[in-house]
């Protein structure tokens, strides 16, 4: 690669991501962004696979798929909230909204953990039809929290709020009405009856698609929100190498790690260049995430630092 593709290519690392963000949507509200991300998480639109990052909007027939330790929040345009855990598919299927207003989507959950969350306020606001699957299990619901995984072994949906229809092939559909029931389908059986779990078992369970504090933040919206969060950030190296830079690039964007490079004057008429990752919530956030990447990229401790 010539000098001046390599500085075209390092450009268009700092000035653009390459799915579209919430910004960029001209005032249209999106069917589905994504407001944070615990890397390394993925998307795969029409064959290709992109790194997730927060302000993401996501389309019809999108993948997220999350790696080993991430999670993933994403809401609906109806006002729900998808939290997804580590080692989770999500398809997203009919997503839009269609005649009368009514925001529609089939959310499919073929491996992995995911809580659906729908508060009063998107109730009141908007009608929906969204249909949930885990596994062989489908859900109709209707102003609902509920927490459902997919595994080798055996396919669960929990309702912690509200009332959800459920669906098996083996068996005809079943209403629950009552919190902390938990529709299970061991896999190639029929379903059990429903079992009933505790308080505790549920927060274990939610505990799995909860974001702890090492997570991206949303891009900030106001002046306010930029001053609490997202301007602290990692520098993985600074390199004069161009070749060894787009290498650590590589790896950190194959890893699902939003990675920069910024070229920097070396005052000899060169450049050196900062493989960088921005955009992190606070700075305890950084420092705990530098120690997962050095040894996922397998580079030196990273500096976490403001941005």
């Amino acid at each position: 690669m010539n000098r001046h593709r390599m500085h075209a290519f390092l450009a268009g690392c700092l000035l653009a991501a390459s799915l579209p963000t919430q910004a960029s949507t001209g005032g249209t509200q999106a069917d589905a962004v994504v407001e944070r991300v615990q890397v390394p998480a993925w998307v795969e639109r029409q064959g290709t696979r992109q790194e997730l990052s927060p302000g993401v909007v996501l389309q019809n027939r999108d993948r997220v798929i999350t790696g080993a330790t991430a999670r993933v929040r994403i809401r609906l345009a109806d006002g729900s909230v998808v939290a997804l855990g580590a080692d989770t598919i999500l398809q997203l299927n009919a997503l839009g909204v269609r005649e009368g207003e009514v925001f529609t989507a089939a959310l499919d959950v073929p491996q992995g953990a995911l809580r659906l969350t729908t508060g009063a306020d998107a109730r009141s606001r908007q009608r929906r039809a969204v249909n949930l699957r885990i596994g062989t299990i489908t859900a109709g619901l209707r102003g609902t929290d509920l927490w459902g995984s997919a595994d080798g072994e055996r396919d669960r949906i929990c309702l912690l709020e509200g009332s959800i229809t459920v669906v098996h092939p083996q068996q005809e559909a079943q209403q629950i009405n009552e919190p902390l029931r938990c529709y299970v389908a061991p896999k190639d059986a029929s379903p059990l009856p429903l079992e009933i779990v505790t308080g505790q078992q549920v927060s274990v369970w939610t505990g799995l698609t909860a974001i702890p504090g090492n997570a991206l933040a949303r891009a900030p919206t106001s002046e306010r929100a930029a001053a609490r969060r997202g301007r602290w950030g990692i520098e993985l190296a600074t390199l004069d190498s161009e070749a060894d830079a787009l290498a650590l690039y590589d790896r950190a964007r194959e890893a699902g790690y939003d990675a920069r490079i910024k070229p920097q004057a070396n005052g000899g008429g060169g450049y050196r260049y900062s493989v960088r990752i921005s955009r992190l919530a606070a700075g305890v956030d950084a420092t705990s995430l530098s120690q997962e990447l050095a040894a996922s990229l397998q580079v030196p401790l990273p500096i976490a630092g403001r941005h």
